[in-house]
């Protein structure tokens, strides 16, 4: 059986799911997005994203879409037709139809469009075992805070990675770690966890700000700070956030073994907090 899936106000077969060929996410990548969590059925972290989509819409002057106010009904009804137990919902919001040119269309309305995929996030084989990962050249353009739909490069870093029999990558620039492809960076010193600050170089990740409140709640030491390749080489762990991996260990970087080269202390207690307190708040 299809998926349900939800476009404009209308849950249809995905068969049956049409956008104009005119619309600017399409053209222009003129569209932003969020994913959220689904365990037990249940939303992860909704309210968090549901307040990043809605500073993604601000910063690109975009309106909020008519049936924004009803996105929670919307994800739980899509959860429930799909019979989703364990993955995610995905919803995606463009500037709308327009003819095409560069600046803004005065009048048109966004298009609003989600689905559900069905994975296994919980018990993730890649949390047992940690990822590998190269490092690649961060050359995005400079507003990686707004999460767009613009995902090319990160595409493209995953593509480099896997060619290089790799899981993923970590994106360089002036000789720091930004980010991972999908997901904020962390190494681990003694009890000192490292990740790059919030700017406007990276994701304000929602995972990333529940991960480094626990992280704080277990007396574990946070510094928000830059590193680079080298230093990262050098710890004693390190892992990836997300909302669709949680929190997941590296055990390699550009070939190198991270500590004894498996899945640290730090990371694996952080996930399974993560894991429990997220499904205590889940909605």
């Amino acid at each position: 059986m299809s998926r349900i899936v939800y476009v404009n106000g209308d849950y249809l077969p995905e068969e049956e799911a049409k956008i104009s060929i005119f619309d600017r996410g399409f053209l222009m990548a003129d569209g932003v997005y969020e994913v959220t969590s689904v365990l037990d059925g249940k939303l992860l972290e909704f309210e968090g994203h549901l307040n990043r989509l809605k500073r993604s819409l601000s910063e690109l002057d975009m309106a909020q879409p008519p049936q924004f106010d009803d996105l929670l009904e919307i994800h739980r009804k899509l959860v429930a037709d799909n019979d989703v137990t364990e993955g995610g919902v995905y919803l995606q919001i463009t500037r709308g139809a327009a003819d095409r040119d560069f600046a803004y269309p005065k009048d048109a309305t966004p298009t609003m469009v989600l689905f559900t995929q069905s994975k296994v996030v919980e018990h993730a084989p890649a949390a047992q075992t940690g990822i590998k990962v190269i490092s690649i050249e961060d050359i995005r353009w400079g507003r990686r805070d707004i999460k767009t739909v613009q995902l090319l490069y990160p595409s493209m870093g995953k593509m480099m990675a896997k060619a290089a029999g790799k899981d993923d990558a970590w994106m360089v620039e002036d000789g720091e770690v930004t980010e991972g492809t999908s997901n904020n960076a962390y190494i681990v010193k003694g009890n000192t966890i490292i990740t790059r600050a919030l700017s406007n170089d990276i994701l304000h990740g929602i995972t990333r700000a529940s991960v480094l409140r626990y992280a704080r709640e277990a007396q574990m030491r946070v510094e928000e700070r830059s590193f680079t390749i080298e230093e990262a080489q050098a710890a004693d762990e390190a892992f990836i956030t997300s909302a669709s991996t949680f929190v997941m260990p590296v055990v390699e970087i550009d070939g190198e073994a991270i500590g004894e080269g498996a899945p640290g202390a730090h990371a694996k207690r952080l996930r399974e907090i993560y894991i429990e307190e997220s499904r205590k708040r889940a909605v």
